[in-house]
């Protein structure tokens, strides 16, 4: 297969896969998430008795071996078998010509992970404990760690191009994008796998973000319970899966007949340098990676028709996130509808971007805007158009999505509605 040149320095999206606590589809996630439905709840997976966070959103009936072999599907971590399923979603989505030997050498993958393999790292410190260091799997490390998750992809499809990871916590999935769109932008691949994945719900997961204090222990809410932007937020709720996208460049998807969901147009980043897990209060990293953003899609705030938040429930973060939409925004942040999809689905962790940058996508090619449930008292500190408990009909041009991580790491990409 031929490819362009010269970079056409326009990458677009091509293809998506998704697994979420609202379905295993892009297409079933999506129409349960514009439906207002909750993919919250008990947790399932462990026994959560001792702690004082019973709920999560979980994956359900995720079955590993419709993408892996068997022997495979048993033995990676949860996390990898997401990445790889969402990643042979996307690719079929694509019609990507996985055969071509020629393509694999200019293929890439970056798909991040917030932690890496937290149920790995659980059971095999379990063994370590009761059995001895001889009993612990000789895959503890391999399948632990957070790079193994764009490695496995790389290795099961043949992509030989670019094949790196993004570690940046909650910012993860944004961040994996959006570097993917430099590589190919900059001439490095044709095209990129890009995303990200987490399956944290584990004994060390739990009790680590439970004795931060940064989830809700309001249980009997269930459902409920994530209610981003409305004054009686108390925490976030931990949730699982992966989100992933087929990159190309613009030129070479156009000549072999790809289906164009929509173009990335624009990435920001910036940090803190605040605290290590307490967002900047004035709000500026978020306005300066919005500003970046903005700057390299060469738009302005009035030309963002939607904003997916990263609106995570917790008192600080949605407070300063709003605070730094209008110091980024001026007064066009009242007028740019706002949603926190974390409110249905719980927060992915360094999957959380990814996801969300899917739902900004179909959002473009719906003209729908997903709402954030549980909204039902609104804080006045966040006084801005969110959108809430019913999707919004509305034809937009340019959709942006905000993730902001551990570190202070903040990360915004923009997407445009491509028309051919």
């Amino acid at each position: 297969m031929g490819f362009p040149p010269e970079p056409s320095g326009r990458v677009v999206i091509t293809g998506m896969g998704a697994i979420t606590p609202l379905g295993n589809t892009v297409e079933e996630f999506w129409a349960r998430l514009i439906a207002g439905e909750s993919g919250i709840g008990a947790v399932q997976q462990m026994d959560v008795s001792d702690y004082p966070t019973k709920i999560a959103g979980e994956v359900k009936d995720f079955d590993a071996e419709l993408y892996l072999d068997k022997r495979e599907a048993k033995k990676v971590d949860r996390f990898i078998a997401f990445a790889a399923a969402a990643t042979a979603q996307a690719l079929q989505d694509a019609k990507f010509p996985t055969d071509d030997e020629e393509l694999k050498l200019e293929t890439g993958c970056l798909i991040g992970s917030g932690i890496g393999g937290l149920i790995m790292m659980s059971d095999q410190t379990k063994r370590l404990w009761e059995s001895g260091p001889s009993r612990v799997s000789p895959f503890l490390v391999p399948y632990m760690i957070p790079d193994m998750a764009s490695g496995y992809t790389s290795i099961i499809h043949g992509f030989r191009g670019p094949n790196t990871c993004v570690v940046t916590a909650c910012a993860t999935g944004v961040h994996s994008i959006g570097d993917a769109y430099h590589i190919i932008k900059r001439g490095d691949a044709v095209a990129m796998v890009a995303g990200g994945t987490e399956a944290p719900i584990s004994p060390i997961g739990m009790a680590g973000f439970c004795a931060a204090r940064a989830m809700t222990t309001n249980n009997e809410a269930g459902a409920r319970a994530s209610r981003p932007f409305d004054a009686h937020r108390d925490g976030f709720v931990m949730g699982e899966g992966a989100g992933v996208m087929v990159l190309e460049d613009y030129e070479f998807a156009k000549a072999r007949g790809a289906k164009i969901y929509a173009e990335v147009v624009g990435y920001g980043m910036s940090g803190d340098a605040h605290h290590i897990t307490m967002p900047d209060p004035d709000g500026d990293g978020a306005r300066r990676s919005m500003l970046k953003a903005m700057k390299s899609a060469g738009i302005t705030p009035a030309e963002i028709g939607y904003i997916n938040a990263h609106g995570t429930s917790t008192p600080y973060n949605d407070k300063f996130e709003t605070i730094g939409i209008k110091r980024a925004m001026g007064d066009q942040a009242y007028k740019i509808p706002v949603s926190s999809t974390k409110s249905a689905i719980g927060h992915l962790l360094g999957a959380a971007g990814a996801v969300e940058s899917v739902i900004c996508v179909l959002a473009l090619r719906d003209s729908k805007l997903p709402p954030t449930i549980n909204y039902e008292t609104p804080d006045p500190e966040c006084d801005l158009d969110i959108i809430p408990n019913v999707a919004r009909d509305a034809e937009i041009e340019y959709a942006m999505t905000n993730s902001f991580g551990f570190g202070g790491h903040n990360g915004t990409l923009i997407f445009k509605k491509t028309v051919e």
